[in-house]
């Protein structure tokens, strides 16, 4: 998987899953921290709409994931309503491709992904991916 896509995708199953291996980062606490009370409408307000913002990346790009819990991950869900959406790009509609997985060559630091689902609205932009997962023994939805 590649750039934010990978990621985000990994990091909705380990933190903000059912049960959350890593702590969970709160964008929204973040900038009320610094009197920010809405973060759509800031994002919207100062053009920043169409972009990871700056703090949410650098938190996300600094995070190290252990393999021990990368290896915990079973289950991978497409879908542009992620949770981890709303912390990174708070006013991100879904409509471009900025979460977008172009590509599955790190699967391998999924040892033990088995399942794999696809939403009508996900953000899986890899040809071919069912036929990758497939290869994999990875079931897909």
């Amino acid at each position: 998987m590649s750039g934010a896509g990978r990621r985000t995708r990994v990091l909705e199953e380990l933190m903000y899953g059912p049960d959350p291996l890593l702590p969970v980062y709160d964008l929204p606490a973040r900038l009320a921290g610094r009197g920010i009370g809405d973060p759509a409408s800031y994002v919207l307000e100062n053009g920043l709409h169409s972009e990871v913002l700056p703090e949410s990346r650098t938190h996300f790009e600094a995070l190290e994931i252990p393999a021990e819990l990368l290896a915990r991950v079973e289950e991978l869900c497409f879908d542009a309503g992620a949770e981890v959406f709303r912390h990174c790009a708070p006013a991100w509609d879904g409509e471009d491709d900025l979460f977008d997985v172009r590509s599955l060559d790190d699967l391998a630091l999924l040892p033990n992904l088995r399942e794999v689902t696809f939403v009508e609205d996900g953000v899986l932009a890899v040809p071919d991916a069912a036929e990758v997962f497939a290869t994999r023994g990875i079931e897909t939805d």
